[in-house]
């Protein structure tokens, strides 16, 4: 498998955005992990990060995306960040064989701060970095 994005979906709640998308990733959870829950796996494909401390409740930076904190950790399967504004990025891997894996992915945010295509574009480059490795 080489990846792929299915059609994301959107929900709109007043002033609050919600994006999902299902991703499938041609590498297994423990290779996908450190790209989505570490400083530098993030950098790559996603925003520049300042700080992010691999634990329930630490801290984050994520570039364009805000700061705030760890709001869910489950290692190898669920990071969650919160951040300022009531913004929240989710990365939910599951096993999708011995090689492969799925990504579910939830972005919550406020205002007209993101798209679709933003995070569309984002997973087109952790497909090809995950395909590199």
């Amino acid at each position: 498998m080489s990846g792929s994005i299915a059609q994301g979906t959107s929900q709109t709640h007043g002033n609050t955005h919600i994006l999902h998308f299902l991703v499938r990733l041609p590498r297994p959870m423990e290779d996908v992990w450190p790209a989505v829950a570490t400083r530098e796996g993030l950098t790559r494909w996603c925003t520049a990060v300042d700080v992010l401390e691999p634990r329930l409740d630490g801290a984050v930076v994520l570039g364009e995306l805000g700061t705030g904190r760890v709001t869910a950790w489950d290692v190898d399967r669920v990071a969650e960040y919160s951040v300022e504004g009531g913004g929240r990025v989710r990365f939910h891997l599951e096993r999708q064989g011995e090689t492969e894996s799925v990504l579910r992915f939830t972005r919550e945010f406020q205002g007209e701060t993101d798209s679709e295509s933003a995070w569309r574009t984002r997973f087109e480059r952790l497909i090809e970095q995950l395909g590199r490795s």
